[in-house]
């Protein structure tokens, strides 16, 4: 048994909110609130059958992640991360380009390319460190969801009129 909080799914925040398109503040207190923000996240990333979500996404401007996501081996890793950093990918830097898709851009994948290695480094909700190193859809998991962190949603990788066409078939705008 688990004294983690129940979760209540969110709204899922859509390309274009503000808080979507601006890095997210660092977390500073690891209290009952945060383990509530998390405990929704996972709610909100099961709702809608994602493997990963940023607080941003459902509106939180906080730097925190969740995944539930498989590695190269299909191995599932479900984790969240507290102010998570992306290690640089050890050299020699070996590259993969596979489909990708996000819960802010609904019915939306395409090809991009990324590190087929990850780490990311930071917290749990107790403050205590954390290190995951994934490969395959998990390391594609962290780089996006640290992304998002940042600011930076998966179209906005992609080439000018590629963007406009996938957010166009979202039902979506593009930044101007």
């Amino acid at each position: 048994m688990t004294d983690a909080p129940q979760g209540t799914a969110r709204p899922i925040t859509l390309y274009g909110t503000p808080v979507l398109h601006k890095a997210c503040a660092p977390v500073e207190k690891f209290d009952d609130e945060l383990a509530q923000l998390i405990a929704d996240m996972f709610a909100s990333m099961y709702a809608a059958n994602g493997v990963g979500l940023a607080a941003n996404q459902i509106g939180v401007d906080a730097r925190v992640f969740v995944v539930d996501c498989p590695d190269a081996n299909d191995e599932h890793l479900v984790a969240h991360v507290v102010n998570p950093v992306l290690d640089p990918a050890p050299a020699p830097r070996e590259l993969e380009t596979d489909m990708e898709g996000c819960l802010s851009v609904p019915g939306e994948y395409h090809e991009l390319t990324r590190t087929a290695v990850a780490t990311v480094r930071g917290f749990d909700m107790h403050g205590n460190p954390v290190v995951y190193t994934g490969d395959g859809t998990l390391a594609r998991c962290f780089q996006h969801e640290t992304d998002h962190l940042d600011g930076t949603v998966y179209v906005d990788r992609l080439p000018r009129k590629i963007r406009k066409e996938l957010l166009e078939n979202a039902g979506l705008a593009e930044l101007d």
